[in-house]
């Protein structure tokens, strides 16, 4: 009997990590500097195909692009447009932080401090459309952890 409900109970703890499906966006948040900043997460695929993140809107900014930095031949980091979007492989993650991949918020309509919130419409190939709720950390300077959050947010599929 008791090792039965251990059994059960192993069980319930596990289910969780097998009940998703579709994409998982988890600890976003956002860094903002006058009418402009940007957002970070980390994107978890729990399919078995790809998918991509192909772009992003958001109803407290005036435009929105998938952004990422990078170090040109000559070690100067550049910030450069990527209209193909971001590819999250089956079954893996892909990481969205800064000096990397990134999600520009540009022409904020209002001045965003610590604490504030932002909603991020973020579109993919097969997920489709997943809504997140993104506060304003000023201060972070670490990557986005595995969750969960108040935030996480992940696709209806």
């Amino acid at each position: 009997m008791k090792l039965t409900l251990i059994a059960a109970l192993a069980a319930l703890v596990a289910m969780p990590a097998f009940a998703h499906n579709g994409v998982h966006v988890i600890d976003p948040y956002a860094r903002v500097i006058g009418p402009s900043g940007a957002a970070f997460f980390r994107i978890v695929n729990h399919e078995t195909t790809e998918d991509t993140l192909l772009s992003a809107s958001s109803p407290d900014a005036g435009m929105v692009m998938l952004m990422n930095d990078h170090a040109d031949a000559n070690g100067v980091m550049k910030m450069a447009d990527v209209p193909e979007g971001f590819a999250i492989p089956a079954g893996d993650q892909r990481l969205l932080a800064n000096a990397g991949d990134h999600v520009m918020l540009m022409n904020l309509p209002r001045k965003l401090k610590n604490g504030d919130k932002v909603t991020l419409i973020l579109t993919f190939k097969n997920a489709g459309k997943v809504t997140v709720t993104v506060p304003i950390d000023n201060k972070r300077l670490t990557e986005s952890g595995a969750g969960p959050t108040p935030y996480d947010a992940e696709s209806a599929e």
